[in-house]
């Protein structure tokens, strides 16, 4: 890469006189002499990396030429038609000049001349500032720069990833850690985004691979959830669905599978854990209940009377105003038993009564 315009090594250290006098018309430089300038050139650049290019703009260019007859300063066009380049791309760089001066990390425009030399900022800084032509904004590049103070690394690193989502793209599909790294990410910008949150979930669904590793999941959180809920609460619930107090070693039990699965690394799979840690309470439960007669009792009468709860409204539901449209002999015949059924049931409980007066 030459920077012919730019005066060798000014900006760090005073130019060799020896190593920048023109040679003579009649002879190629030596070849020291090239590779010395190109050394040098190529130390300019590696230290201030696009910093050099934007000072050769912001030194000679003067948008839409004003001023022009006081200064040897020209426009974005003429600057880009003699560098063989585009205006939009030199504007870039002008901008990227601009908003540097803004916060002091360069000199204004009006105290620089052509030819002129000053102190540029490391090459890690010009990323901050410069808005490639796939940049949506100013703003967008400086949101990626905040973020990336807030994560503890260098804005630059940042903003080189947002401008090749297609090298993203790639270290995501071939490295796994990469991918993890993406996935957490993802995860922290969907708490925060409804429109990607949907996204997502639209994702999911049309894709049957994720929609059941996704109902594995929920089904492995839910069990999980059942096991924390007595370690945290200290209570149960009863097949019949009685909340009650949990005897202290069935919540120690519940607090020893929860400490299990809390200490699994964040990435490994906890289905196993789950399903184990739920049926051993679930059969805690079921022992604590059978265990007490009088939660044994209580629990199978709440059972009693929400199973006649259900039968009675679905019975309730049923209508016959125009029962001759439909009418069929298997409805009868399954209503007659059902009649049986219940007549059953009514002989049972009148005989349980008449025991208990005895």
């Amino acid at each position: 890469m030459t920077l012919a315009t730019e005066p060798s090594e000014a900006s760090t250290a005073p130019a060799d006189p020896s190593a920048t006098a023109p040679a003579p018309a009649s002879a190629a430089p030596p070849l020291s002499d090239l590779v010395a300038r190109d050394a040098r050139e190529f130390g300019v650049y590696a230290r201030t990396g696009g910093w050099a290019f934007a000072l050769l703009v912001a030194r000679s260019v003067r948008p839409g030429g004003q001023g022009a007859e006081e200064t040897p300063k020209v426009s974005a066009k003429e600057f880009a038609e003699l560098a063989g380049c585009s205006p939009d791309r030199v504007m870039r760089y002008y901008k990227a000049w601009d908003r540097a001066a803004d916060d002091g990390m360069v000199p204004q425009f009006e105290a620089l001349r052509p030819g002129q030399d000053v102190e540029l900022p490391d090459a890690d800084a010009w990323l901050t500032y410069y808005t490639s032509r796939n940049s949506a904004t100013s703003e967008r590049g400086t949101a990626i720069a905040e973020a990336a103070e807030a994560e503890g690394i260098r804005p630059t690193k940042a903003l080189e990833v947002a401008e090749n989502p297609t090298a993203l793209r790639a270290a995501i599909l071939a490295d796994p850690s990469t991918a993890q790294a993406a996935r957490r990410a993802l995860l922290d910008r969907v708490r925060e985004d409804p429109e990607l949150q949907a996204e997502l979930a639209r994702d999911v669904v049309r894709t049957d691979d994720l929609k059941k590793a996704v109902a594995t999941e929920s089904r492995a959180a839910d069990r999980i959830g059942y096991v924390r809920q007595i370690a945290e609460s200290g209570q149960i619930k009863t097949p019949a669905g009685q909340t009650v107090d949990a005897p202290a070693d069935v919540r120690q039990e519940a607090e020893r599978h929860l400490s299990l699965i809390d200490e699994l690394d964040e990435d490994e799979d906890s289905g196993e854990w789950a399903s184990e840690a739920y049926d051993t309470m679930k059969s805690l439960v079921v022992e604590t209940v059978e265990a007490d007669p009088e939660l044994r009792v209580s629990d199978r009468r709440t059972k009693f009377y929400n199973s006649l709860q259900k039968a009675t409204k679905v019975f309730e539901e049923l209508t016959f105003d125009d029962a001759e449209d439909f009418y069929e002999d298997d409805m009868v015949a399954r209503l007659e038993d059902l009649q049986q059924a219940i007549a059953s049931c009514l002989t049972a409980l009148r005989g349980t009564r008449k025991e208990q007066g005895r």
